[in-house]
């Protein structure tokens, strides 16, 4: 997948005439007279524009959301704001990197990208931080299924205990939701007929949005637990006697998590490609609008789920928000709905995510093979059949895979996309030594900065046996 050299374009041209002729002549221009091979890769967009930004917000929004109260408890309101959209922007810029870096080659997808600037070496590493990446994403996708979902169903039955029954085992449930749920919509042939279900994944996050916002207007401070007549404040040791006083800055021994935690909330790097290569109309720039409606959604959402969960619970709230609602009444109809809106939309969003997986595979193992329906499923029932077998038998799961999204995150986000705008745009467009490249070689070392600081974290609470609450994504 080679692009022939632009001579006739001058320096004025710049991104936009390599970008007009790959995105606007042919998807990939041939360098001979003879018509070009069809592959995956070339496949002709047409999932529109809401259906793209469904699709990429439901990419984004992860199991994370429901740490992010707990996250402002520990710097405060105000600088949880100025971290957010200092993350946010930076996602925004990732994003434009990769855009930017296929727009020039030609290729929309992660891992040709990392052959074109690394070579095969390249293509691989690329391919096994995506797999890695977001098989984490699924397993805590699934294990949110596997731990919820059995109390979901014993509230409604009106169970005071788990007796035993099979429809109280997580084990078996997740079987059952993947074998029903989500096996089914991974074999979509197009991430774009995904898009329906992502906005109804959606929908549910609103709904959860929705619930935390009245449940501030519902709950007083302080919080007294009726069922065991004490106050829930009673047993958080750093809790100061102005504990119903919302905070605009503050530090802790947790605060330093909250910028590993922000950081993986907008992790979306690995569908951005695959769904730039369905885009009805795909331009650079319709493309970068997909992701900064995306983006900007989810930062608002974070931003009042954070504020209004906090704001409720203030210094008692958990690292689970859910957990702190029910804690207050475990009864409430209310936070049970909330519950299985919660597990409808993470169920939801694990085909999203297994996407971006085949496509890896099949950039390794068949990257001149035409789609072939077979292929399709086998992966897809493999992919979902290993993360079943780890959710189910992998008691620690949750710290091997807090060890791979402290390594996989930052490259994803950071090192990757800054690596690749360096060394695939010509240096007849930007030298070594300009400013935009200059950007992205200081926007791959912020990236070396965070997965250090992050596995740090991650060890000291190995060495000192008190877990931090990590984020999920």
């Amino acid at each position: 997948m080679e692009l022939q050299k632009m001579n006739g374009h001058s320096r004025d041209d710049g991104f936009d005439g390599v970008e007009t002729m790959t995105e606007h002549e042919e998807f990939l221009p041939s360098t001979t007279g003879v018509k070009k091979e069809s592959r995956f890769t070339d496949f002709e967009g047409k999932t529109s524009f809401s259906m793209s930004a469904f699709n990429l917000s439901n990419a984004i929004m992860g199991s994370g959301i429901l740490g992010l109260a707990f996250a402002m408890s520990n710097t405060g309101i105000i600088l949880f704001i100025i971290l957010l959209i200092f993350i946010a922007i930076l996602s925004a810029y990732s994003i434009h990197l990769l855009l930017r870096s296929a727009g020039v080659v030609g290729i929309r997808a992660y891992e040709q990208l990392g052959n074109r600037a690394f070579g095969p070496a390249g293509k691989i590493l690329a391919a096994c931080i995506i797999t890695i990446h977001n098989i984490g994403a699924m397993s805590s996708y699934l294990f949110i299924i596997k731990s919820e979902l059995p109390l979901v169903i014993q509230a409604f039955l009106s169970k005071h205990e788990n007796t035993g029954e099979w429809y109280l085992n997580g084990n078996f449930l997740i079987i059952i939701v993947s074998l029903c749920i989500i096996f089914p919509l991974a074999l979509m042939k197009q991430l774009g007929y995904l898009g329906y279900t992502s906005s109804f994944s959606l929908c549910c996050m609103v709904f959860f949005l929705i619930a935390v916002i009245y449940k501030k207007f519902r709950i007083l401070c302080p919080l007294e637990d009726e069922y065991h007549n004490s106050t829930i404040f009673a047993d958080r040791a750093n809790v100061t006697d102005d504990v119903c006083e919302a905070k605009l800055f503050t530090t802790n021994s947790q605060t330093a998590y909250t910028i590993p935690i922000l950081a993986f909330a907008f992790v979306c790097h690995p569908e951005v490609l695959p769904i730039y290569t369905e885009l009805k109309n795909p331009t650079k720039k319709r493309m970068q609008n997909v992701a900064n409606l995306s983006i900007l959604a989810m930062f608002v959402m974070y931003l009042l789920t954070a504020l209004f969960g906090y704001l409720t619970f203030f210094g008692a709230v958990e690292s689970e928000l859910l957990h702190t609602y029910s804690r207050v009444d475990p009864l409430d109809v209310l936070v049970l709905c909330v519950r299985l809106a919660v597990l409808v939309a993470v169920t939801l969003t694990v085909p999203v995510v297994l996407f971006p997986i085949r496509r890896a595979v099949l950039q390794i193992l068949f990257p001149e093979k035409p789609f072939r329906w077979l292929t399709h499923i086998i992966i897809a029932f493999c992919l979902v059949f290993l993360v079943n077998l780890l959710v189910i038998f992998v008691p620690t799961i949750r710290d091997i895979f807090g060890l791979i999204g402290a390594t996989s995150a930052p490259t994803l986000i950071f090192i990757l996309p800054g690596t690749f705008y360096v060394r695939i745009v010509p240096v007849e467009q930007e030298p070594f030594l300009s400013r935009p490249k200059i950007q992205a070689a200081c926007f791959a070392a912020l990236g070396f900065i965070f997965m250090v600081m992050s596995l740090s974290f991650i060890i000291i609470d190995w060495v000192s046996g008190e877990p931090g609450s990590r984020g999920g994504h």
